[in-house]
This record gives structure tokens, C-alpha cells and sequence, in this order.
């Protein structure tokens, strides 16, 4: 039976393993984000959840397994991204301290000034469009970061522990904006609370290998996930 476009709709992992001579990185993962679904990723440290970002934005290569968006093979390039409708955003911040916050989010979306403004004001940090990174607070660049991953307005982005570093309020703020984004996203983050609020769907990694995929509510009641991860961080 041929599925339908909608059933293809959006990005598929199939069985993706990544090794780095004897070490298994990534081992056998699978994982769908639809449109307009939230992902999360979660795992203890080391557990592949960068490798996996960085096998979806072409900086690694999978020893094995395909991925696919909308229905057809995808082989991923860094410098193809944005034309693919795919943004990132990085552990840190990544600003060039030299060039303005607008500048900064200019640098993805060149001679659009209009939606780089529109992206800082829809991050909350529009009035700080001709300050220069290095004097604003941490959560201020860090919606800096956000404002230029968004200003491509991409169909899928990934956020890398977008939460690092932010306080619980700050942390609340982030929750609303990533409730209002009408793209699909795909979210490593190590705060649960945030995870369990936003996400679809989660999948669980530990030393690279899956161990749940589901609802957050099947995936708060799973033994092997309190056993690996959730426990440890009670």
C-alpha cells in the first residue's frame, strides 16, 4: 500500500547508527518529527543526542540507516540547510561579538532587515537590535541566537539545550515561544520540566541506543527511561 503524502510529511531517521572506529555513537535510531510536532530528545550525557543533530545537519555521516524529508532521500549538507527550510540553534550562543544584534541575525537572513527586526521583536529583544552581543545578559543572547534561527522561518528547527543556563522565569518565557512557532521542532534539552510541557512526542537515547519513543506521559511511566535518566536526575 502507497502512503500518502501526509504520511511522508515532514523528517524521518530510519535506523541510524554512527561509529566511530570502535566507538557506537548512535545505534540504530528511529525517529519522526511531522509538521508542526515538537520532538524532544533526552539522555544522559554522552548519550548521542548531538551526534544525532549533527548527523541531521550533514556533520556527520551515518555508518548505516537513511533519512528522508517528505517521502524522498535526504543526504544533508551544513551549507544546504537553509535552503532545505532547516535552522539550528547551538549549545552556546555562536554571536560574532564584532558585528550588532542585528547584524547578527542579518548574517541568515542578508538585506531583510524588516523580518531580522520582526524575528527580535518575536524573541522580546527587539530593543537591542544596535547593541553589540558582549553587553547583554546571557538569556538576552541567547534570544539573539533563537531570533537568528527563526529569521529564515524555517519548516524545521532544532534546538540545542536552548533552556542552558536560563532561569526558572527566563525558562517559562522560552516554554511560550516554542508553543507559539507553527514549525516542526526537534529539541535536545536536559530540562524535563520544559520537555515534558512542550514536546509531542520523545524519544529517549542512552549510550546512543533507543530505550523509549512516545507520549511524554508513556515516557514519565517508563522504568527503562527513570532506570537510565530520570532517576539519576531526581
Amino acid at each position: 500500500m502507497t502512503a500518502s503524502p501526509s504520511e511522508n510529511a515532514g523528517l524521518t531517521l530510519d535506523r541510524i547508527s554512527v561509529h566511530f572506529g570502535g566507538l557506537v555513537a548512535l545505534d540504530g535510531v528511529s525517529l519522526r518529527v511531522a509538521p508542526g510536532r515538537t520532538v524532544g530528545v533526552i539522555g544522559p550525557n554522552g548519550a548521542g543526542k548531538t551526534t544525532l543533530f549533527n548527523v541531521v545537519c550533514g556533520f556527520v555521516t551515518p555508518t548505516s540507516g537513511s533519512l528522508a524529508l517528505d517521502g524522498r532521500p535526504l543526504r544533508p549538507r551544513p551549507h544546504r540547510l537553509a535552503g532545505l527550510g532547516i535552522s539550528r540553534t547551538l549549545q552556546g550562543v555562536g554571536l560574532f561579538s564584532g558585528l550588532t544584534v542585528l547584524e547578527n541575525v542579518l548574517v541568515a537572513a542578508p538585506g531583510s532587515p524588516e523580518r531580522a527586526l520582526a524575528a527580535l521583536d518575536r524573541c522580546g529583544v527587539g530593543p537591542c537590535a544596535g547593541d553589540l552581543p558582549g553587553h547583554l545578559p546571557y538569556a538576552l543572547r541567547k534570544r539573539v541566537a533563537l531570533a537568528r534561527a527563526l529569521v529564515s522561518e524555517p519548516r524545521l528547527l532544532l534546538l540545542d539545550e536552548p533552556a542552558g543556563g536560563l532561569g526558572a522565569g527566563e525558562i517559562d518565557e522560552l516554554r511560550e515561544l516554542i508553543e507559539s512557532l507553527s514549525c516542526s521542532v526537534l529539541l535536545v534539552e536536559h530540562h524535563m520540566d520544559l520537555v515534558m510541557t512542550v514536546c509531542d512526542e520523545i524519544l529517549v537515547l542512552d549510550f546512543g541506543r533507543p530505550i523509549a519513543y512516545g507520549t511524554p506521559a508513556e515516557i514519565r511511566t517508563d522504568e527503562a527511561v527513570a532506570d537510565a535518566y530520570l532517576g539519576a536526575v531526581a
